[in-house]
């Protein structure tokens, strides 16, 4: 039987949970999920079945219930710790019960308690959630059904987590999923796109507004489902009007009209072709062991810190000359490049990047909090704005104090957060984003990193935006209350979503407006949307619950803050009025006793949730082992674990020691170690046949280097390139090709750069904004030097490089 890792299962006693069905509603920008679990128990003794599963940080859980036979009961919110003597109380004497809640540290872990659970007995739960879709770079609408749930790291000394992860390998799944969606909206969806097998998208009418599709037959849950929704004319301001419940008294936030208001500033397009060149930019990156699993793209080669590294060397390239940046890495401890941030120039660019190719994913745990600490404790540059770079896989146990440290420093730090691969804790990537004032990614399946890092970085490099106001223009007799936090930052092309509770009364053909102001740059902005007070038809109570899921998590925020009672108080009282969940509430649902009364005692069983067998990594329980080993052993571990089943060494780790663990370890590798006359093993880049003791000469793994990565490479802090073999050898000629075709009127650095924006432009279209930032610094560069006859280089290079551009299109 298999434990530590929480498996309780095996095929003598069967995983209680047989399968998910799950349905998506989209409507626009707002997705409704309802999944059914579907519970048998098929062994001779009740049951009380636990699962720990993940939800969408944000995800609003509006509705649970649970049906034995042709019997079914509604979940009730109330007070957590009500709810759960309730449930204890009800398991005691003999009786059905469900429970869920949120986790106390993490607002994307949910706990599901089905409790006397009889003999032969199957019962089915119904679990429905409202949630917003964050808009990426190219305009699709993301949503995401989490399936994995890596078991995240609990920094030493915190408190302990209130639920067990209880996870096995996502191709050990003992439970099925079906999945069906649906997606609606005033403009056509253009196409909907997925990270799994989708069945082809049907359209249900020919305007091509509705359509559906499902997953394709055969799939396990054993991968987060991703889908990525395309409108026509996606960046549409709206505002959606819905109707309070007529059951409940006017006045109240589920009694009265609650509007959504989704706004899409638009900056001038003189204010957008500046960049600033000011600025302190800290890089934040995760060297925790589970960055070394792979990056789930299509190179299997290339692993999460590989991949982060490459990401570095854009983000490097691209920075304005004149600013500040410093690049902090952390695990069980943190370390930084510099001792503080230092002006941006060759010398320390090129410093950073030879210590960043010697990162590896060899620091220990996830402990991100101290690191944070250590930057916000830094004094900020004058006139230099700091923004904050986090890249995490996100498998952390304290994620709410990491997001109050966040929201306190939010006055002097913009945080743009990302998160990287399956199993990434969506609450403490779009959380760090949300409360630090910038923009969130998540980077999964065939995701490349650096395209996202590099449109956060264009929001970085945006001119801040100053004193935003919003301002409500409404009836007579029609007052507002906004639930949402102030706005505290706008991008140009990033959705701010506002809601507000619309009090009194109105005829159904009266109008208001809203309007945002702003400084940008300068000058004054604002832009004005009207909307009818009419409420929207069959929205149900999406745009209410929402609503109140906004102001649950701002309030919750305040409590933690500040301590005070009254405000959770306050949470549960909302909670329990809009039937969503929060942190101090749960659903409670208890099947009166009919006479019968369940007979003996209960059999726990934790349900397996899937987690990717490579973060196993990340645990601190067999960290100090493979520090231990030497050279070859650590890389005949790495192939072994991903191509052995090594597995069943790594589960019981929890509870042993690491002497006993690496013991085990080695015995296992026995079995693959090579024989003295075999060919020597090749391994990260290292050959390992004249040494079996490498403790401290391990080096990162180095893949074959991207053509576009050689030649960014080879760029300069101000923006150029110089005329040397190398980029001679990037751009796939020789150096006699290149010397020998650049007029003679020119530098060697203007004829080198003019030849890399040739190329970039000729063969790399398809990664533009991975280079389009450094391309528009070498042009200002170019622009600096005056240099003569453009025209003609542009021309030569052509013929060089075989390409037929012009020089307007290089951007001159």
């Amino acid at each position: 039987m298999m434990d530590g890792c929480g498996l309780l299962t095996s095929e003598k006693k069967p995983v209680p949970l047989k399968t998910i069905d799950v349905e998506l509603e989209v409507r626009d920008h707002v997705a409704t999920v309802v999944s059914n679990l579907n519970y048998e128990n098929k062994e001779d003794k009740p049951l009380e079945a636990v699962f720990v599963f993940p939800l969408p940080g944000d995800a609003a859980v509006c509705h649970f219930s649970a049906k034995i036979g042709q019997t079914e009961i509604v979940a009730e919110v109330k007070e957590k710790q009500q709810a759960r003597e309730e449930y204890d109380d009800a398991l005691s004497s003999g009786q059905q019960a469900f429970l869920l809640e949120e986790s106390d540290q993490s607002p994307d872990i949910f706990s599901l308690s089905v409790g006397s659970l009889p003999p032969g007995e199957s019962s089915s739960i119904r679990l429905e959630y409202v949630t917003e879709l964050a808009v990426q770079g190219d305009d699709g609408l993301r949503f995401c059904l989490p399936a994995v749930l890596n078991p995240r790291y609990q920094p030493q000394g915190s408190e302990a987590s209130s639920v067990q992860v209880t996870s096995v390998p996502a191709s050990l799944v003992p439970y099925s999923l079906s999945f069906f969606a649906r997606v609606s909206s005033p403009r056509p969806v253009t196409k909907v796109e997925s990270s799994c097998s989708l069945d082809p998208l049907q359209y249900l009418n020919t305007e091509q507004t509705q359509a559906m599709v499902r997953l394709a037959a055969g799939h396990k849950f054993d991968r987060d489902v991703e889908l990525l929704i395309y409108y026509k004319d996606a960046h549409q301001p709206t505002a959606v009007v819905e109707a309070g419940q007529a059951s409940v008294k006017p006045g109240t936030l589920m009694g009265d009209p609650v509007v959504m208001v989704s706004l899409y500033p638009e900056f001038p397009k003189a204010v957008m072709s500046t960049v600033a060149s000011c600025g302190e930019f800290v890089f934040l990156l995760d060297r925790s062991g589970s960055m070394d699993c792979s990056s789930n793209n299509s190179k299997q080669q290339e692993t999460r810190i590989g991949n982060a590294r490459d990401t570095l060397l854009l983000l490097l390239k691209s920075l304005p000359m004149g600013c500040y940046f410093n690049i902090y890495s952390f695990g069980s401890t943190y370390e930084s490049i510099f001792p503080k941030s230092v002006e941006y120039s060759e010398t320390t660019m090129e410093e950073a990047l030879k210590k960043v190719e010697k990162m590896d994913a060899d620091l220990g745990g996830t402990e991100i909090l101290e690191p944070l600490k250590h930057i916000y404790s830094q004094s900020c540059i004058p006139n230099q704005p700091r923004q904050l770079f986090v890249f995490t896989d996100g498998e952390v146990g304290n994620t709410k104090e990491v997001l109050n440290l966040v929201t306190k420093n939010s006055g002097s730090h913009r945080c743009f957060s990302f998160g990287i691969g399956g199993g990434a804790s969506s609450a403490l990537i779009n959380g760090l984003a949300k409360e630090g004032g910038g923009h969130a990614q998540l980077i999964t399946g065939t995701d490349r990193m650096q395209t996202k890092v590099m449109q956060s970085l264009q929001f970085a490099l945006q001119p801040a935006v100053e004193n935003i106001s919003v301002t409500w223009d409404l009836p007579k007799g029609v007052s507002v209350t906004v639930l949402s936090q102030p706005i505290t930052t706008i991008f140009q092309g990033k959705r701010s979503l506002v809601y507000a509770q619309l009090t009194g009364q109105s005829s159904e053909a009266a109008e208001g407006s809203v309007m945002v102001k702003y400084s940008l740059a300068g000058h004054f902005t604002q832009n004005q949307l009207r909307f009818s007070l009419k409420p929207a038809e069959d929205t149900g109570l999406t745009i209410h619950r929402l609503g109140a899921q906004t102001l649950i998590r701002s309030l919750e925020m305040e409590e933690r803050e500040h301590q005070d009672g009254g405000v959770k108080e306050k949470v549960v009282e909302l909670s329990v009025q809009s039937g969503v969940s929060s942190s101090f509430t749960a659903f409670i649902a208890v099947m009166k006793s009919d006479g019968k009364v369940i007979q003996g005692p209960l059999v726990h069983r934790a349900i397996p949730v899937a987690m990717l067998m490579q973060a196993c990594s990340s645990t601190l329980s067999y960290q100090k082992a493979l520090h231990e080993m030497t050279g070859m052993e650590l890389a005949l571990y790495r192939d072994s674990l991903l191509q052995c089943s090594l597995y069943d060494c790594i589960i019981q780790s929890k509870s042993d020691t690491s002497t006993s663990f690496f013991s085990r370890i080695k015995k296992k590798l026995s079995a693959v170690f090579r024989k003295p006359s075999e060919k020597p093993l090749q391994m990260d880049g290292a050959d390992y046949s004249q040494t079996s003791t490498l403790h401290d000469t391990h080096l990162p793994k180095q893949s074959p280097r991207d053509p576009l990565l050689k030649l960014v490479g080879l760029q300069k802090a101000s923006g150029c390139w110089l005329l040397d073999p190398a980029l001679a050898a990037a751009l796939e000629k020789t150096s006699e090709e290149v010397e020998k075709t650049k007029p003679a009127s020119v530098s060697q650095e203007v004829w080198g750069t003019i030849l890399a924006l040739i190329w970039l432009h000729g063969f790399k279209m398809d990664t533009k904004e991975e280079w389009e930032i450094l391309a528009t610094k070498a042009v200002s560069w170019l622009h600096a030097q005056n240099a003569p006859d453009v025209t003609e280089c542009v021309e030569a290079g052509n013929a060089l490089l075989g390409c037929n551009l012009q020089k307007d299109a290089l951007g001159f």
